[in-house]
């Protein structure tokens, strides 16, 4: 099963900030009450779970994961997003990669 934090805490705890900063990941936080900063997660959040938990039934836990991974996989490479100028998130990240995209010679 999927679960959305409900507990800012996860994310400013010191072991899952040392966790984030280890593995290169930069967090981000909205600001609060502020329902924008949280849009893009949340429809996507609401996609996985129609897509995945509505739609499909999995048997096992592993089955479950291994399925996730690969929607996601899919979602990252496949799916156009109007937030993104109707681009995948990984042409959308290749293109905005510092040294890439038009402001460099490249087409977006």
């Amino acid at each position: 099963m999927l679960h959305r934090p409900v507990e800012l805490a996860e994310y400013t705890a010191g072991t899952f900030r040392a966790a984030c900063t280890r593995l290169g990941i930069n967090q981000s936080m909205g600001r609060v009450g502020s329902a924008l900063d949280n849009a893009v997660i949340e429809s996507w959040h609401s996609t996985v779970e129609f897509e995945l938990r509505m739609l499909e039934h999995f048997t096992t836990k592993a089955q479950a994961r291994a399925r996730v991974a690969a929607w996601i996989e899919e979602y990252n490479h496949d799916r156009r997003h109007s937030a993104l100028g109707m681009r995948s998130p990984i042409t959308y990240e290749l293109t905005h990669r510092p040294g890439h995209g038009p402001q460099h010679g490249q087409a977006a």
